[in-house]
């Protein structure tokens, strides 16, 4: 058990370090590594609650570039994902679930290493769209980020605006699919005691991140996450 304490322990401090760097990848590292030591049943709430908690300490950092009239569709259109997701979680088999986790995991790291040039997706519809999406893969895997990073810059949001947008956006997601988890019965006392045990990981993490925010190359930091999210990614795949 010690052992394993450990490992969450790194898993989440690492992962609230990620986000408080880069604004957001908190999910995407602790799902690419804890289901590699608990099953993604109990890894997923456990997320959901880690990301929670990360979330309303940071937004307190951004709280000043809030822009909540650029939110609007994609909180709406999220909404409407999150049932589906959950309800993909709860019905597909552990097997089938790491395996889409790792496609999702390696497709957006080769999508950001690419840097592919994006049109701006000023049409209402597309924020209704990436809400949609967000709202599905962070219902099912916890991994809402992908599609709002893609949007969020398309939109061309200023690098504190951005942060503060995907925080906002986060703690809305991540508190109704918390609900959602408590509902369907998810939220067990082993994810309630690895939760409370990793808290003073997660602390450490934001507190190191914040501290080290302007001094560190965001761009190489978040070039070397999205390496590491492809092995990973593959590693679900194939295992």
């Amino acid at each position: 058990m010690d052992a394993l304490f450990l490992y969450l322990w790194s898993i989440i401090a690492l992962a609230a370090f990620t986000q408080s760097v880069s604004g957001f990848g908190s999910a995407l590292v602790a799902m690419a590594l804890l289901p590699l030591v608990i099953s993604i049943h109990q890894a997923v709430p456990l997320v959901t609650l880690m990301s929670l908690t990360l979330e309303i300490i940071l937004l307190r950092h951004y709280r000043s570039a809030i822009n909540l009239r650029a939110l609007r569709r994609v909180i709406f259109g999220s909404l409407l994902g999150i049932p589906f997701g959950l309800y993909l979680l709860r019905g597909a088999d552990e097997e089938s679930v790491l395996r889409l986790l790792g496609i999702v995991l390696v497709a957006y790291a080769v999508y950001a290493l690419l840097k592919l040039r994006l049109p701006a997706f000023a049409h209402p519809r597309w924020g209704w769209l990436f809400g949609f999406a967000a709202g599905l893969l962070g219902g099912a895997y916890n991994t809402s980020g992908p599609p709002m990073v893609i949007y969020g810059q398309s939109q061309n949001w200023g690098p504190d605006e951005f942060k503060a947008n995907l925080q906002s956006f986060f703690l809305v997601n991540n508190a109704i699919v918390a609900f959602g988890h408590a509902m369907g019965g998810n939220l067990t006392p082993s994810v309630w005691n690895y939760f409370l045990l990793t808290l003073p990981a997660l602390a450490l993490g934001i507190f190191v991140g914040l501290k080290l925010n302007y001094r560190i190359d965001a761009l190489r930091f978040r070039q070397i996450v999205q390496v590491l999210l492809i092995g990973l990614g593959l590693r679900l795949i194939f295992a």
